[in-house]
């Protein structure tokens, strides 16, 4: 049974889709202000519950020479201003028990990434600030621990949690969803988030970064919904091919009004 929570005038896992999109780092402020404005203008279309998401580091780069983001300091403040001035509550990474309670002065919803799932201590932290906590379950998880890592976080009082699907490692550079995940994790009494653009990822599929197959993330997304999943992931961008982060799996943002009738409007 799944207990709804608040962020906000936002309910999570009360029956109504939660949307939470923006791209996968922050490049700039200008074009994580240009996501957030068109972002915010759909919401306000389409009366969307959607949460931003953008990170403003990238821990877990293939290469020495991956772009990673500002760094925290400069990526929250940027956070911040898209919080105040599109009044978007905000999603983003947190790496370590240290950058917990920064992160919590200006996210609401701490998401621990799908490698660093099973920290112990990282998830203990993220939860005790109090804020929403997004688990990321990782590739290499399956769909039923994901309750054991779950209880980490809840053993603090803060039954505010998510996970989220993003794909299994099947083989070399390529990631298969197994859609029974949603319906088992679910059943765990957590509210279930569906990546559909990690999932296309093709992890260090072009040597030094990530490739993926794009043309996957709407199909995914509507089976998805279809199997009663709470919400959907999306990073996106104004340009894929130029992101400096997950090039070849973000959906361009011009794309975004398309996949919301496409995944939202058929059920």
């Amino acid at each position: 049974m799944i207990k709804p929570f608040k962020i906000g005038n936002i309910e999570v896992g009360g029956g109504k889709h939660i949307l939470i999109a923006g791209p996968c780092v922050i490049e700039s402020e200008k074009i994580t202000t240009r996501v957030a404005e068109r972002l915010a203008r759909i919401r306000d279309n389409f009366q969307l519950q959607l949460i931003f998401k953008s990170s403003y580091l990238k821990a877990n780069r293939t290469s020495i020479e991956s772009y990673t983001g500002p760094g925290i300091d400069k990526g929250l403040e940027i956070l911040g201003k898209v919080k105040e001035v599109y009044n978007l509550p905000i999603l983003t990474d947190v790496h370590s028990p240290e950058e917990a309670p920064l992160a919590a002065e200006v996210a609401d919803i701490l998401q621990i990434p799908a490698f660093l799932c099973r920290q112990t201590k990282l998830t203990v932290a993220v939860a005790e600030t109090g804020k929403a906590v997004n688990i990321k379950k990782g590739q290499f998880v399956a769909p039923e621990d994901m309750g054991v890592i779950a209880e980490k976080a809840k053993s603090t009082g803060n039954d505010r949690i998510m996970l989220t699907e993003r794909g299994t490692s099947f083989g070399y550079h390529n990631l298969v969803v197994d859609f029974r995940s949603f319906i088992i994790m679910r059943k765990l009494g957590y509210p279930v988030i569906y990546d559909a653009t990690h999932s296309v990822q093709l992890p260090s599929g072009l040597g030094t970064a990530s490739g993926g197959n794009p043309e996957f993330i709407v199909p995914l997304a509507r089976a998805a919904v279809a199997c009663g999943i709470d919400g959907l992931f999306i990073e996106t961008h104004p340009n894929p091919p130029q992101a400096l982060c997950d090039a070849g799996c973000q959906l361009p943002i011009a794309l975004m009004e398309d996949l919301i009738k496409e995944v939202f409007d058929k059920q």
